[in-house]
């Protein structure tokens, strides 16, 4: 009894430190759960978040759209249209950070990442709201 109590821990202690010390892999070579445009996607959220919570929340997306903004300090790529207050909110992973050096708004790109959230404009001072990807990678430069 006391030897399968000491089997069962130390499987666990490996487990944990395999979780703890693992490297998250990099979003270029999974596939992604749906494909979308930027303007499609923040109108979804905007119209019924609850359901584009549904359907979108914790997939990877593939986002389609035109580069509003570049924020090289946090690594953040902004897509939407450039006189719209909306947008989706890229946090570009790591290793892929590098590549905002080629980014310039106007520009047509495809990003793929993690969908985490939607922070709608419950100001009502018409800033916009902003569906949030994680992780996110490059899929097309032009």
């Amino acid at each position: 009894m006391v030897l399968l109590l000491v089997i069962v821990v130390l499987a666990a202690a490996f487990y944990g430190y395999k979780l703890y010390t693992g490297k998250v892999p990099s979003l270029t070579e999974v596939k992604a759960d749906a494909s979308i445009t930027a303007t499609e996607l923040i109108a979804a959220f905007e119209k019924d978040s609850a359901s584009a919570n549904k359907q979108y929340l914790g997939k990877i997306l593939e986002v389609s759209g035109n580069v509003k903004s570049v924020e090289k300090e946090s690594a953040t790529v902004s897509l939407g249209v450039a006189d719209g207050n909306s947008s989706v909110r890229c946090s570009i992973d790591s290793a892929f950070v590098k590549d905002i050096e080629l980014l310039n708004p106007g520009s047509a790109i495809t990003i793929k990442g993690n969908c985490t959230g939607f922070m709608p404009d419950e100001t009502g001072l018409g800033l916009g709201s902003d569906v949030v990807l994680n992780r996110c990678v490059f899929q097309t430069k032009k």
